[in-house]
């Protein structure tokens, strides 16, 4: 009997390897970790075994570079772009924007600087913006922008790029859209968002502009307190399979800086090129909801 087709963006994995939404990740060649819990429950486990059972080797041990403890090298696979076979072990990614102390004490809108890591805290990416002072500064929140994010050994292998578009739903024919390659100059696919006089939507795309996912925020995605979630559906918007969240740091971090937290979550078998623009999305949701423009004040939803 023939197995069916998998839903466009997945892939075929073997029966009983597949991890449900919300269901706890274990990083494979991991055998120790930390334990704790963020404000919207994105957990990062402890791995152990139990007593008198054998530990089994480790055979990829994680890295430790200049104080930074990286996720381990997994193995190269066929038909994977370089550097994405980390997210085929994993279905939650924390994103961390560093403070940059010149921003805070100047004023001036520096490059955007972020740690990728997995939920036992290894950095999986290191993600910079790559702009020029007047861009940054003139632009604010709504500049053209090219992040690129490099793996462990320094080798670029995710690039994305913003074109200046308008910030304002008045104009559906100029609205925001990013483009996702890996390795970088090889698109992979595009974040595109859809015209909607409430809510923010986005479509994610494949690399031949196919629609494979949806995302949908809050009417109001300034809050107090709480974090803001930004669903990831089906093409139809009938199932839900994954979450950007927008994770609340504090009174102070959050009013007196734009360094911000996000959590994403997809399906663990959802195509490596697809979570790459999963990652995408959330560079482009955070510029567009929650950079301080230059009054210090952030878009509390898609009108303002």
């Amino acid at each position: 009997m023939d197995k069916p087709a998998p839903a466009p963006g997945f892939s075929n994995c073997v029966p009983g390897n597949q991890v449900p939404y919300n269901y706890p990740q274990h990083v494979l060649g991991t055998s120790q970790g930390v334990t704790g819990v963020s404000s919207s429950g994105f957990q990062v486990q402890a791995m152990g075994f139990p007593a008198g059972t054998a530990v089994p080797p480790i055979q990829n041990q994680p890295i430790v570079k200049e104080g930074t403890i990286w996720m381990p090298v997994p193995p190269p696979l066929p038909h994977c772009p370089p550097g994405l076979e980390y997210l085929t072990q994993i279905d939650q990614i924390l994103i961390h924007q560093q403070i940059e102390l010149l921003e805070i004490v100047t004023g001036f809108e520096t490059n955007n600087k972020y740690e990728i890591k997995n939920t036992l805290g290894q950095r999986v990416y290191f993600a910079a913006e790559d702009n020029d002072f007047c861009t940054r500064n003139c632009c604010g929140p709504s500049r053209a922008f090219t992040i690129r994010i490099t793996d462990n050994l320094g080798r670029e292998v995710i690039t994305l790029q913003r074109p200046f578009r308008c910030s304002s739903c008045c104009c559906p024919c100029c609205l925001q859209e990013l483009e996702v390659q890996a390795p970088p100059g090889t698109p992979v696919g595009y974040v595109v968002q859809n015209w909607h006089p409430c809510l923010p939507k986005f479509t994610i795309q494949d690399e031949k502009r196919m629609d494979v996912l949806k995302i949908i925020g809050p009417c109001v995605v300034c809050s107090c307190c709480e974090d803001i979630n930004f669903e990831v559906k089906s093409v139809d918007e009938s199932a839900t399979v994954g979450r950007i969240c927008k994770q609340w740091t504090g009174f102070v971090k959050e009013a007196f800086t734009d360094a911000d937290n996000f959590g994403i979550t997809f399906p663990i078998d959802l195509d490596v090129k697809m979570k790459a623009v999963m990652i995408g999305a959330c560079f482009l949701i955070d510029f567009m909801f929650f950079e301080h423009a230059g009054d210090r004040k952030q878009r509390s939803g898609v009108w303002q």
